[in-house]
């Protein structure tokens, strides 16, 4: 009797395994996004760790701060009410992706602009951010706008369209190409050239930790900075869409703006405002 009785338990535990098993083997990337999250009362954020004003986080206490995570705060109550909770998984340019599809976060809030080739492989949320390409010089610079970069020179980093862009505007600057931010703002400060340039917000950032220097003019590409959820999440995608609306609606946006972007050097916030 004991073996069949421990046969029984046995043959018991191996279903419940086997239930389980058929339970989770759809996909965390082909599952109901949403449901999850309300399941979970958490939605799980993409966000950058290292791009002040936007995503940074901080040596002093180990959080997470910015524009996207406030705003990342802000949808995830609206979507899941007051008790909602964001978590936040830092993400680069190159990995936000290939994790967003893995199914190891919900969203992607990342300085991520939308474009036609991002949309084959993604969705996008309604834009919540407006960015730009803009220019930033040090103070007392003769560089007013783009134009005022002929025949000098612009600094910009390897693999970005930036200093393509640039030459649009002014097509007899010269170019110094650098492997990263870090490395052209040093350049920019050691007199290499005349100006760096990349999306405004990630400039204003520069300016806030590099007195001295500012944005410069306004910005002369449109960058519009969107959420990137999986595809087959119709949703999410509109639990996502309306969230931006009310925080836009409520004022929550606009103080948002003020309070990461209202004392930037040369960067003008009420052109983001909504």
């Amino acid at each position: 009797m004991k073996k069949f009785k421990y046969f029984s338990m046995f043959v018991m535990s191996l279903l419940l395994a086997l239930i389980l098993v058929g339970c989770g083997s759809k996909p965390l990337s082909k599952q109901d996004v949403l449901q999850n999250a309300k399941d979970a009362n958490t939605i799980s954020w993409g966000v950058k760790a290292d791009t002040k004003l936007m995503g940074l986080i901080d040596v002093k206490d180990g959080q997470e701060k910015g524009f996207e995570i406030d705003m990342a705060r802000a949808l995830t109550k609206k979507i899941l009410g007051k008790n909602g909770k964001a978590k936040f998984v830092t993400v680069t340019s190159q990995s936000r992706i290939p994790l967003l599809k893995n199914g190891n976060i919900d969203a992607i809030m990342a300085t991520m602009t939308i474009t036609p080739e991002r949309q084959k492989v993604i969705d996008f949320s309604n834009s919540y951010f407006d960015a730009g390409q803009s220019i930033l010089v040090k103070d007392g610079s003769p560089v007013k706008r783009v134009q005022d970069l002929n025949n000098r020179t612009i600094i910009g980093v390897v693999g970005s369209n930036s200093v393509e862009n640039v030459k649009k505007y002014a097509p007899k600057a010269r170019v110094l190409q650098l492997q990263d931010y870090a490395q052209a703002l040093v350049a920019l400060k050691s007199g290499q050239g005349d100006a760096l340039t990349t999306d405004n917000v990630i400039l204003a950032g520069m300016a806030v930790e590099n007195p001295g220097y500012r944005v410069q003019g306004k910005a002369f590409t449109t960058e519009p900075y969107g959420i990137g959820i999986n595809k087959d999440q119709p949703e999410f995608k509109h639990a996502l869409n309306k969230a931006i609306k009310e925080v836009e609606a409520d004022g929550t946006y606009n103080r948002l703006i003020k309070k990461w972007f209202g004392n930037v050097p040369g960067f003008n916030y009420r052109e983001v405002l909504r």
